[in-house]
């Protein structure tokens, strides 16, 4: 029955008991919910899978956005996180979903009781946001979390910025750690994963004491990487960012005097000039990267070996890829 009545990218809404209807998805997901999760008791009226009832009837139909998730923003961002990934996963496997659960448990449950607008992954995100944006430390975080717990003893928080990370990395905004040669040379990494020396200058992966390994396998150097292409999606998944995508085409200035976007400058407009195929479409991204403190070669004086290389979004707005 609800076959005929998916939308123009094969989703439709969930009626499984964790979804209620709030999310979208494939048939074959949506099947695996409804044997997982159970199918919802007071969904009689299938008015989101094609039956029709009249308005005096519909007032009693369950609607979307029932209890925490009323007014809760996070909800929108797990439907677009989990659509997009359905769309990459086409079988709808049930172990696709299990990542998700621990997301879900976080947002259908309340802060603290009686508080339904606001749920605790909603909390922790901006908690979270908070931590980046002043620089909090770790420990700093953890001290807070303690003692918020200790004040607000029913609070539904994690416990500390570990379990905090954890839940944020099923959210796709993890990262994967990858060794690196103690001399620069190469990354332990795809062929080289499971090296144990380099495949260069044949150094060891590995911290050593007098010649040899220490208990603990501890590299000598490790590359945090951010991968670029899922979070480039993300941006086009999520309705909001994608219009602020393609803000640089709307947004820049009508004054060629004024310049208060890279959009506005002579090195943008020279490269729509050379390449105006790419030009023409105002999805396609523009990357600006920075990489201020790079020492890859030991030539700078400079006693800390931590190397920040970071890629800007120059297609968002003004306020967004630029420091104020």
């Amino acid at each position: 029955m609800a076959k005929p009545h998916v939308n123009d990218r094969g989703f439709i809404r969930c009626p499984c008991n964790r979804c209620i209807n709030n999310v979208q998805h494939q048939l074959e997901v949506l099947e695996t919910h409804i044997h997982r999760f159970g199918f919802m008791s007071d969904y009689n009226e299938w008015i989101y899978h094609g039956k029709n009832v009249n308005a005096a009837s519909s007032s009693n139909v369950p609607q979307p956005n029932l209890g925490v998730h009323d007014r809760d923003e996070m909800f929108e961002v797990l439907e677009d996180i989990i659509s997009n990934d359905a769309e990459v996963d086409q079988l709808g496997s049930q172990s696709s979903n299990v990542q998700y659960d621990d997301l879900f448990t976080a947002l259908n449950s309340e802060l603290y009781p009686g508080v339904s607008s606001f749920s605790s992954l909603n909390f922790l995100v901006k908690l979270m946001h908070l931590k980046v944006m002043n620089k909090w430390t770790n420990k700093s975080f953890d001290e807070l979390l303690k003692l918020l717990k200790l004040a607000f003893p029913k609070m539904d928080l994690v416990e500390s910025h570990y379990e905090a990370k954890k839940l944020m990395t099923k959210m796709g905004l993890g990262y994967q750690s990858i060794h690196v040669c103690k001399n620069d040379c190469a990354l332990f990494w795809n062929e080289n994963s499971t090296s144990e020396t380099c495949p260069v200058c044949s150094e060891s992966r590995w911290k050593m004491q007098a010649g040899r390994r220490t208990g603990k396998n501890v590299p000598h150097k490790v590359l945090r990487y951010f991968p670029l292409a899922p979070r480039l999606k993300r941006l086009f998944v999520t309705s909001k960012t994608a219009k602020l995508m393609r803000w640089h085409r709307a947004g820049k200035s009508t004054d060629d005097n004024v310049m208060r976007h890279p959009v506005d400058g002579r090195a943008w407009k020279d490269f729509d000039r050379m390449h105006p195929v790419f030009a023409d479409d105002v999805r396609n991204v523009r990357l600006g990267l920075a990489a201020d403190g790079f020492n890859p070669f030991n030539n700078m004086s400079i006693s800390y070996s931590m190397w920040p290389v970071v890629l800007t979004t120059y297609n968002l707005p003004l306020w967004l890829c630029m420091k104020p």
